[in-house]
């Protein structure tokens, strides 16, 4: 073997590695900016397929990968937030968006290609600057030109007509056009990335080691390998989860099952057609440009199969029993870490539905303390034990997500862990109520009618601070804190007056001394609770909801 062969598979592999690189790059600059507006993108997702699509196709071709928005898509059909129908729409838009960076690459046949470079440049500036934007927007195009010149060093590598000539035997003698497809898929299923797959097969045909015809099997077989991403994505998720991921698999198998016939059949024809679009006598933007009328035709040809495809699906991949803790996460699931400001989105979500079901316990056991009644104790305890788990799941899934937040976000981050605990403690209190409505019970004893009615109206004013808490922390508004704080206020005042009162009917000898260990620790507890909505409602503004 000599040098200059040597020279040439060492800037082929090199050019490969410069290509990924830059992709990946590029990727994750475009995902930090487009992030927040993510969230306004996926709040619009409906019933509409075609709405969801547009979606689909809008946001893979800011972020640049299908395989990032399927797994996106997973995470929130296993959180329960999309339906399948919808997700699925979502991805077939996404397959129409990743051909963008099919596009991008064939640029590398413009004339203007050397200037394109200059985007590495660039970027690598704008990356030495201060200012978190402008990080993103130089890490997009250092990733961009990264991959423009991966591209050329590939070419370059090419010229060596050892390369060119042995890829070109290889090719020929596998030029089946199902082999080919067959390629494409192993090859995109190990790099899990259609995109790169692609620009490789457009920096072989512009440095002349394969045919137009045989690098359209090849991007035709990374379309369908593209989906194993998608299949892993579904591991450990939930039924639906995998109901999705099957039936992705299906549409793509489909789909390219019948352009791979139909590309057998008139190959010759397709090649022609697709000549039209070389630019100086390059077939490089042609296969682009096959990639995209092929998803642009037959993805939203797929909108009126989906849902007989979810029906088989469902018959095929039954409900199973799920843990009952685990069927308590409404909103977070851990494919949603690629997103980082998606998945703060959902967590805030999550913590409002632990913050329920801390409300409803409270009021449960706090009747069955004035009550005494059957209260369905039952539920009591399995409320208290889900806000448990929700603490645990909540707290592991924010530690996950906090490194991969930017700065602003990661104070919001902080002031989420204090918000849990104080739900959590919230939570305690109720059963403590419930544990001495019990003890009370069995022994005998019962409140007095006016200590009831103490109770009940600082009560009142709990249940007012529930309302109050929720809605500041919801929509992050601060007009209500000042009511809030008073009201928290109400129930220290409450607080001394009725263990005035309390004392003084013992010493009148109105009420028995065996209910003061009761009385004080159920004004102290609900005291507490004040305190704990008090902290909600101020992590809005500090962290660690200190007025």
């Amino acid at each position: 073997m000599n040098n200059d062969l040597i020279k040439a598979i060492i800037y082929l592999l090199t050019g490969i590695s410069i290509l990924l690189l830059g992709m990946r790059l590029m990727g994750n600059g475009l995902k930090k900016i487009a992030g927040k507006g993510l969230k306004n993108f996926f709040k619009k997702t409906q019933d509409s397929p075609l709405v969801s699509l547009g979606i689909g196709t809008s946001v893979t071709a800011v972020i640049q990968s299908s395989d990032a928005t399927s797994t996106m898509v997973i995470g929130f059909i296993n959180a329960g937030v999309m339906t399948i129908y919808q997700g699925l729409s979502i991805m077939l838009g996404g397959y129409i968006g990743t051909t963008v960076t099919g596009i991008l690459a064939s640029f590398s046949s413009l004339s203007i290609s050397l200037y394109l470079l200059l985007f590495s440049f660039i970027g690598t500036i704008l990356i030495f600057l201060k200012g978190e934007k402008i990080n993103n927007i130089g890490e997009i195009l250092l990733g961009l030109g990264m991959l423009f010149f991966g591209l050329a060093v590939m070419k370059d590598a090419f010229k060596n007509p050892d390369i060119t000539q042995g890829c070109q035997t290889i090719f020929s003698n596998i030029n089946y056009g199902a082999i080919l497809f067959i390629l494409g898929v192993l090859i995109t299923a190990i790099i899990q990335s259609s995109s790169a797959v692609t620009s490789i097969v457009i920096a072989m045909v512009g440095g002349g080691a394969l045919g137009l015809g045989s690098a359209l099997y090849i991007a035709l077989g990374a379309t369908l390998g593209t989906v194993a991403t998608t299949l892993l994505s579904c591991l450990g998720g939930n039924v639906n989860g995998k109901r999705t991921a099957v039936t992705a698999f299906l549409m793509r198998t489909i789909t390219s099952v019948i352009m791979l016939i139909i590309l057998l059949i008139f190959e010759d024809s397709i090649t022609s057609f697709l000549h039209i679009f070389a630019v100086n006598g390059s077939d490089e933007f042609p296969i682009a440009m096959f990639t995209v009328l092929y998803n642009v035709i037959f993805m939203p040809l797929l909108i009126p199969f989906l849902k007989p495809l979810i029906n088989l699906v469902s018959k095929l991949i039954k409900d199973k029993e799920t843990d009952k803790m685990e069927k308590s996460i409404k909103y977070i699931d851990d494919k949603l870490l690629k997103t980082p400001f998606i998945a703060m989105m959902q967590v805030k979500k999550e913590i409002i539905n632990m913050y329920e079901l801390a409300e409803i316990n409270y009021d449960y056991a706090f009747h069955k303390l004035i009550n005494l009644d059957k209260v369905d104790d039952n539920q009591i305890e399995e409320i208290e034990n889900t806000i448990d788990y929700l603490n645990i799941r909540i707290t592991t899934f924010l530690i996950a997500l906090s490194n991969k937040l930017p700065s602003d976000e990661e104070r919001v981050a902080g002031s989420y862990f204090h918000v849990i605990n104080d739900i959590e403690r919230i939570g305690d209190h109720a059963y403590n109520f419930f544990e001495m409505a019990k003890e009370m019970k069995n022994d005998g004893i019962e409140f007095p009618q006016i200590t009831k009615d103490e109770f009940i109206l600082m009560n009142s004013i709990i249940n007012k601070m529930f309302g109050i808490a929720k809605q500041v922390f919801e929509d992050s508004n601060p007009d209500n804190l000042t009511e809030l704080h008073k009201l928290e206020d109400h129930t220290d005042d409450f607080k001394k007056i009725y263990y005035t009162n309390h004392y003084k009917r013992i010493t009148a000898k109105e009420v028995s001394d065996e209910l003061t260990p009761y009385v004080s620790s159920i004004i102290t507890e609900i005291e507490r609770v004040a305190d704990h909505l008090t902290n909600i409602g101020y992590s809005i503004q500090n962290p660690t909801g200190d007025e």
